[in-house]
């Protein structure tokens, strides 16, 4: 128990990953009060601790199981946040706000992903925390695309289809690689 506690206390990466989970709540306020400078700004410093926090683990030899966790965990948690906010924002012109199927495509993928891990953990015994290539590329889209919503793009329908495609072929991605774990001899 101790060592979880200085896994937060004295490591610089955990802490930033907690700054990003902390902005969440700042961020959807200023989405539901129309602030979206305002917004763009905190979603954009959340965005960049995601790559801020992976570099100081790598260089700084950081690298947690809590920080595993909690990584991909803050990352989902301002995404899906952020769509649905913004696909419900009543402020936000239609040509803007992404359909519902956009928050309702990611958060089944993240539901999918979870519920995989869980199996593999109650059937291995263990917990598959390495992030695909293609799952950085949709993290990246997905951010991308909702800094462009609040920035007001008009090809923003473009982004979040493309962030929509991405998010079906990670999860894709994930259902053979876990299909794979859960098949393998112990």
């Amino acid at each position: 128990m101790k060592k979880d506690r200085s896994e937060i206390t004295n490591n610089l990466a955990n802490k930033i990953t907690i700054l990003r989970i902390l902005l969440i709540p700042f961020f959807i306020s200023f989405i539901l009060y129309s602030k979206w400078m305002i917004a763009f700004a905190v979603f954009f410093i959340a965005a960049i601790t995601d790559w801020v926090d992976g570099y100081i683990a790598r260089v700084m030899k950081q690298q947690t199981e809590l920080g595993k966790i909690l990584d991909p965990v803050a990352d989902k948690l301002l995404i899906i946040s952020a769509f649905i906010c913004l696909s419900v924002a009543s402020d936000l012109p239609s040509f803007l706000k992404p359909p519902m199927y956009v928050p309702i495509i990611i958060i089944s993928r993240d539901a999918l992903i979870l519920l995989g891990s869980i199996m593999i953990y109650i059937t291995k015994g263990a917990l598959q925390t390495k992030t695909t290539f293609v799952s950085k590329v949709t993290t990246f889209f997905q951010m991308v695309t909702v800094m462009g919503i609040l920035l007001g793009f008009k090809f923003s329908p473009l982004l979040w289809n493309i962030a929509v495609g991405f998010t079906i072929v990670s999860g894709i991605n994930y259902v053979i690689k876990g299909t794979r774990i859960l098949n393998e001899k112990q």
